[in-house]
């Protein structure tokens, strides 16, 4: 009796899992949530107060700058950081955009190491669509049907990475290539909505605006060619001036 019983709970387990796999497997369900996307969240509830609480939202950001150093370069560290002590609202927001879009970015790049792995793969996919749901309102307010459409493509994408089932029962293949496919029409939408030239690593720094503090090429003392021309004034000068001393010699 005991034996037939756990044998029938054991095919109940078995049938929920298979039967409606195509309503559980694919959804997000409950996605592990992205440090960065919620910090982002919690900088513009403070970016949107008046006055916007600066030290409030680079505190929020300092919980999370070791881990964008560590996967992106110092470089959009420093500059948000510099935003928020220039109080520039426009560039800090700007500026995590951008980081926000590279970081999903890392997580689908990160798919193609793990491409075999289906749990790490869903993991890191998740992790991905957490960070696209921070910035969709956004583009939704700018861009309604690209929203729908890097949404789509992020079930594409769920779709393609196949699923192993249990004991073999519901399992379905995985697709390298309908995955690829999916994450470079995401790329190329997120580039073209937040003006981003490249997402890999390497490019992040050049994709980092910090306009109050660059310095002009022109104003730049730290460049030898922009002494030349008063080198050039300075020299002329001096030669006029020894040439009317040694005129008024000779007379």
């Amino acid at each position: 009796m005991k034996k037939l019983l756990i044998y029938c709970f054991m095919l109940i387990f078995v049938l929920t899992q298979s039967f409606p796999i195509s309503a559980k497997a694919y959804t997000y369900g409950d996605p592990n949530e992205e440090a960065l996307a919620e910090v982002y969240k919690k900088m513009l509830i403070e970016l949107d107060k008046n006055p916007p609480d600066y030290v409030t939202a680079e505190n929020h950001f300092n919980t999370v700058k070791e881990e964008v150093d560590m996967h992106m370069g110092s470089e959009p560290t420093k500059v948000i950081l510099q935003n928020l002590e220039n109080k520039d609202k426009e560039q800090v927001i700007n500026n995590m955009d951008k980081l926000l879009v590279l970081n999903i970015a890392r997580r689908l790049e990160n798919i193609d190491e793990n491409f075999s792995e289906y749990e790490t793969s869903k993991r890191l996919l998740a992790k991905g669509f957490a960070t696209y749901e921070a910035l969709s309102p956004k583009v939704e307010a700018r861009n309604p049907e690209m929203d729908k459409e890097i949404r789509s493509e992020f079930d594409i994408a769920l779709n393609s990475l196949g699923n192993p089932g249990l004991f073999g029962v519901g399992q379905k293949e995985a697709d390298k290539k309908a995955f690829d496919a999916s994450k470079d029409k995401i790329f190329s939408l997120l580039k073209k909505e937040f003006n981003l030239k490249s997402l890999k690593v390497g490019h992040f720094a050049g994709e980092f605006t910090n306009t109050s503090t660059q310095k002009k090429d022109w104003t730049d003392i730290s460049n030898l060619r922009n002494w030349l021309p008063l080198m050039i004034i300075v020299v002329i000068i001096v030669g006029v001036v020894i040439y009317t001393i040694r005129k008024k010699k000779i007379k």
